[in-house]
């Protein structure tokens, strides 16, 4: 097993004890044949901190009393932030003109919210308020929106509101003039719309306390994380929205991923021609 980071000096033998430690810390899992791309991304922080080995990056990472402060390097060095403005847009619109309208009609009083996790740089929140704006219903009822991520450095960048070219390549261009002002090679999120996400916060899903205050909105959209969870965080993740989540909840995943093999209350449902894993009923799993 040899990767690009013994180029650099550093063992990869202590690479299997770092890819357990991270699968129990993040849910991020790495089978044997991705050794290289950990120890590719994890590299630097080893060198950046004057460290020998990964053997050595583990143990200050299990037990050393700056571990919490050295997660959050990790866990930005491990961050996949493929993530774009108008993604699996189909399913937003269905829960918006489906389920957000459903609720103000039904108890306009109650704020309905939304939680967006993980929201990466803030794309999908964004879009989200830019459905609800288009739509009129943040003039008929309050409406929050959460995005958290368990990436600090992705939510710092999320609240400046700053993106490239990239981030707009399926967000119809009238939108983005909008919704966004031009500032030399970036556009950058108009006050209006950025005020319509109500926080950003950093939120490990693995951690209940974090996911605990959160959790308990009707609707999360979840999409596009547990392609990179095992089947065990998954089901745990999964128990989470489950116990916290009111009767009915809305969980709306990412088009590759699935429920199916897992026993849940949320069942998978056509609502608006889009697939979205509904609770009708209480209890754990």
């Amino acid at each position: 097993m040899a990767t690009h980071a013994d180029g650099l000096g550093l063992s990869s033998s202590a690479l299997p004890l770092l890819r357990d430690l991270i699968h129990q810390r993040l849910g991020l899992h790495y089978d044997d044949t991705r050794y290289d791309a950990l120890g590719d991304r994890l590299s630097a922080l080893v060198i950046q901190r004057g460290l020998e080995s990964f053997l050595d990056y583990y143990y200050l990472l299990k037990y050393d009393e700056e571990a919490a402060e050295e997660w959050s390097r990790v866990i930005d060095a491990l961050s996949v932030p493929e993530t774009y403005f108008w993604r699996e847009i189909d399913q937003v619109r269905a829960m918006v003109t489906e389920v957000v309208a459903a609720m103000l009609q039904q108890q306009p009083l109650v704020p309905v919210r939304i939680w967006s996790v993980p929201c990466a740089t803030g794309e999908e929140p964004l879009t989200i308020a830019m459905v609800l704006e288009e739509a009129g219903l943040f003039a008929r009822g309050a409406i929050e929106i959460h995005g958290s991520d368990a990436s600090p450095a992705a939510i710092e960048k999320a609240r400046a509101g700053r993106y490239r070219e990239r981030s707009f390549r399926s967000l119809p261009a009238g939108l983005r003039e909008r919704y966004f002002s031009s500032d030399g090679d970036a556009w950058v999120v108009r006050p209006s719309l950025q005020r319509r996400v109500t926080s950003w916060s950093v939120v490990n899903l693995l951690s209940e306390a974090e996911v605990a205050g959160h959790a308990s909105v009707p609707i999360v959209f979840c999409r596009n994380v547990f392609i990179y969870f095992s089947r065990e965080v998954i089901a745990r993740v999964v128990e989470q929205f489950a116990r916290l989540m009111p009767t009915p909840a809305y969980l709306c995943l990412g088009a590759s991923e699935s429920l199916l093999r897992l026993t849940t209350p949320f069942e998978l449902e056509d609502i608006g021609g889009a697939f979205v894993y509904v609770k009708r009923r209480g209890g754990r799993l």
